[in-house]
C-alpha cells in the first residue's frame, strides 16, 4: 500500500465532491486560505515586535 496514484486521485475526488458537494468544498478552501494567510502575518507582526525594543535601546 503506497500513496494514492492518478485514477485513485480521481475516485478519491469524486467521492469529496459527493459527501459535501461543490460549494461547501469551496467555503472550506477559502477559510483555509484565509487562516494560512493569517498565520503568515502571524509570523511577520512576531518579527516586526522583536525588532522594534532593538530600535528603541539603540536610540537611547
Amino acid at each position: 500500500m503506497g500513496l494514492p496514484r492518478g485514477a485513485e486521485w480521481i475516485i478519491i475526488l469524486v467521492i469529496v465532491i459527493l459527501l459535501f458537494g461543490p460549494g461547501r468544498i469551496g467555503k472550506i478552501a477559502g477559510e483555509l486560505g484565509k487562516g494560512i494567510k493569517n498565520f503568515r502575518e502571524g509570523l511577520g507582526a512576531k518579527d516586526e515586535q522583536v525588532a522594534e525594543p532593538e530600535n528603541k535601546e539603540e536610540n537611547k
